[in-house]
């Protein structure tokens, strides 16, 4: 018998099952074909607005995605880098061989873990209890644990105009059983799609007329374990496009053909991540729409059109392309196509990712009704780390929404749950500045190591880091200014006003204009380029942060609150019907995560307050 049977080897799958097997659980990964592991079937990327946090964070919590994106990558970047800390994220260009060979390869290399090709189209369940697996072939597993990470291969059908393929991404089988098979066991199912654009053939594409975006030429990594293994003057290139009138003409002179508004498809897309001709639909006024050339791999030739997804029918594709500036004669290597697939109703799910009706089922990724790698990788690795905790009878990893944009991810999810596929926001993070690149070591890494998904020298460096932090900030506010002759030229000659008073270095950093590169032409600033981002971070941002950790306090002790599990709702008079039924169905923890609730208006919170103080004596 396992401890652990994880069932798909996509981003969620692998982080799931090394992390069980990190904490030495004998684990299996089960997947249909083993050479598609870590596969990109979508955009060639890691990272991006507020993912690439995500990926900060599963690297924090002792995962693999950062460290294998980072010796994948052929361009890094980071974004946002003009504007506010609680807005950069890295996104790095992953190349689409090297990636999954790395992953597999880590894999391949990991302790306690045992890698089986089979398709899984059932459970084993016992009085609600998941005991295991069984194949295609009717080959029983058992496990103390079951992990689910699908994918988008429930049912999965390719759509690509009027055409429907029954199929998983790349045309590999899909699974046809297992979908059902939860919905008799109580599970409700729900209908989700996406997308994915053309693959334009390299030497087809008139580079010339097309912007030129390059990587960073600073190093970056997501890791914090690793220096960077990359030459910055190595990065490949990405190439800006924009849509024109021409083009919306043909996609609005099409859309019936498309299978979206041709009424083939019955899923639901992703509101944030839209096909091109729901773009054109929605936003009409707009003249034209940008989109991106990205490499998929150095070693073949095809660019993959960010932006432009769709499921129009290949010849509608072929002129909706070659309307593009600088694709006139493209040559398109892969058409555009629309998958749906099954997942299942997050509300159904627990904060541990534990399913609430069949025990010792934990769900990840697009299954649970999310859409993106990251968000997949984020829930894979709590998936991974609370099926061990399980097992070892401790509590379950919960992080809150002031932890980590994993922990607002999962209790959007569980709390609100979705009907289209769930993209992490910035704008969904009500404490994001708390919650940034530079600092999710700081926020995490306590938790993994006590939890033990990171070792001794891990540790050592983290507290090295707050050691060389706090040291920083006490030089800055022991040394002040002396306006010799020397500084006074040093601030004329970088054009800086004077500080009228002698003041600490500490409060001169305060001010917008002065960074600690300029201080250090004052003092002798003997710290690493992290170190004096984090401490820039904390001293300018020094207000706001105070302001958002005493909302985070309120909120602590609104999740202080805990609601008993046995409490009957019908029996809260003056409750909202709306809010009497979203609270039956959602079954909130404690009246923080009731307060998320769609429909559950500060009145019925107030009234359920009162309930909980006078029939379980809540203070």
């Amino acid at each position: 018998m396992y401890d652990c049977i994880v069932v798909g080897g996509g981003h969620a799958g692998i982080e799931a099952c090394h992390i069980a097997a990190k904490l030495g659980k004998k684990t299996l990964l089960v997947t249909s074909n083993f050479k598609n592991v870590g596969d990109m079937p979508c955009n060639p990327s890691i990272g991006g607005t507020a993912k690439g946090i995500i990926v900060r964070e599963v690297d924090a919590l002792g995962g693999l995605m950062g460290h294998i994106a980072d010796i994948s990558q052929i361009q890094i970047k980071m974004l946002n880098n003009s504007k506010g800390p609680a807005v950069r994220s890295l996104r790095a260009q992953a190349d689409k061989i090297t990636y999954p060979k790395n992953m597999q390869e880590a894999l391949k290399n990991t302790p306690n873990l045992t890698i089986k090709e089979a398709m899984i189209e059932d459970l084993i369940v016992e009085d609600n209890k998941t005991r295991g697996v069984i194949t295609s072939t009717g080959e029983k597993i058992y496990s103390k644990t079951v992990i689910l990470t699908t994918g988008t291969y429930l049912k999965g059908n390719i759509l690509i105009g009027s055409e429907n393929t029954p199929s998983g991404p790349h045309g590999e089988a899909r699974s046809n059983y297992l979908s059902d098979k939860l919905k008799e066991y109580g599970l409700k199912i729900i209908r989700l799609k996406t997308g994915t654009p053309q693959r334009i053939k390299k030497d087809s594409i008139d580079f010339s007329v097309l912007k030129r975006e390059d990587g960073d030429s600073r190093y970056w990594t997501f890791s914090f374990d690793y220096e960077p293994s990359y030459k910055i003057e190595d990065q490949v290139p990405c190439y800006l496009v924009y849509t024109n009138a021409t083009t919306h003409q043909i996609i609005r002179d099409n859309l019936e053909k498309s299978a979206m508004y041709g009424g083939y498809a019955t899923g639901i897309g992703p509101r944030y991540c839209p096909s091109i001709e729901d773009k054109i639909v929605r936003f009409a006024d707009k003249e034209r729409h940008q989109l991106f050339l990205e490499p998929e791999s150095l070693y073949y030739d095809d660019y993959y059109l960010q932006g432009f997804s769709t499921s129009m029918p290949r010849d509608v594709q072929e002129k909706m392309v070659h309307s593009l500036h600088g694709l006139e004669n493209a040559v398109i290597t892969k058409y555009a196509y629309a998958i749906e697939y099954d997942a299942i109703d997050p509300l159904q799910i627990n904060a541990s990712l534990e399913n609430k009706i069949l025990e010792n089922l934990f769900t990840a990724g697009q299954i649970n009704g999310t859409s993106g790698y990251e968000e997949a990788a984020g829930q894979g690795i709590i998936a991974g780390i609370n099926a061990s905790l399980k097992i070892d009878g401790k509590d379950p990893l919960i992080l809150k929404r002031s932890d980590a944009y994993i922990g607002v991810l999962i209790d959007d999810l569980v709390t609100k749950g979705t009907i289209e596929p769930y993209r992490m926001l910035t704008s969904r993070a009500e404490f994001r500045l708390i919650l940034r690149h530079d600092n999710a070591d700081l926020r995490l890494r306590e938790y993994a190591y006590n939890i033990g998904t990171i070792n001794d020298e891990q540790y050592k460096r983290l507290e090295k880091k707050k050691q060389e932090i706090n040291n920083l900030i006490k030089y800055l506010k022991e040394n002040h200014i002396s306006k010799t002759s020397e500084t006074l030229k040093i601030f004329k000659d970088n054009n800086k006003d004077v500080p009228s008073s002698n003041i600490s270095f500490y409060e001169l950093l305060k001010r917008p204009e002065i960074n600690l590169d300029f201080i250090s032409q004052l003092i002798k600033i003997d710290y690493n380029d992290e170190i004096k981002e984090q401490v820039e971070i904390m001293v300018k941002y020094e207000g706001y942060i105070k302001k958002a950790y005493k909302e985070v306090e309120k909120l602590e002790k609104l999740e202080s609150k805990v609601i008993p599990d046995d409490i009957n709702y019908d029996n809260v008079h003056n409750l909202a019907a709306e809010a009497r039924q979203k609270l039956s169905k959602v079954r909130p923890k404690t009246i923080a995560q009731a307060s998320r609730i769609s429909g559950v208006n500060p009145v019925d919170i107030s009234v359920l307050s009162v309930y909980l103080k006078k029939e379980y004596n809540h203070e």
